[in-house]
């Protein structure tokens, strides 16, 4: 019986969000999945000058006053870390439009990423 109010108060909550959440929600998914071309620019507010661009299948994630930007490529990732500060600031832009569902969530599921990657060192 638990489990049929919960999954009831699932589908309650997953209904409750916009269409303008979900398309958003998906589009930020797709872009962690390096589906979506962006372009990241820092910006020195002090100078008024671009301080690096990266641009490409990036997924972007902020933390306590450092951007993290993964960037897929043809040979596999890149990861940079930029510091940010009262004077650099960030923009990171799509270029491109995609076609994602406003009304139907996503679950990514990739068996890969649960079994771990062993090495052995002697």
């Amino acid at each position: 019986m638990k489990k049929i109010i919960s999954i009831f108060l699932l589908i309650g909550l997953i209904g409750c969000i916009s269409d303008a959440e979900r398309a958003s929600y998906n589009l930020s998914k797709d872009a962690d999945q390096f589906r979506v071309l962006r372009r990241v620019v820092f910006y020195n507010g002090i100078t008024d000058k671009y301080i690096l661009s990266i641009e490409g299948l990036c997924s972007i994630n902020s933390s306590q006053g450092q951007l993290q930007v993964t960037c897929k490529t043809d040979t596999g990732y890149i990861k940079h870390f930029l510091g940010l500060s009262n004077n650099v600031t960030y923009f990171a832009e799509q270029l491109r439009s995609k076609n994602v569902s406003a009304t139907h969530y996503k679950v990514i599921f990739k068996p890969l990423s649960i079994i771990p990657d062993i090495d052995i060192v002697k």
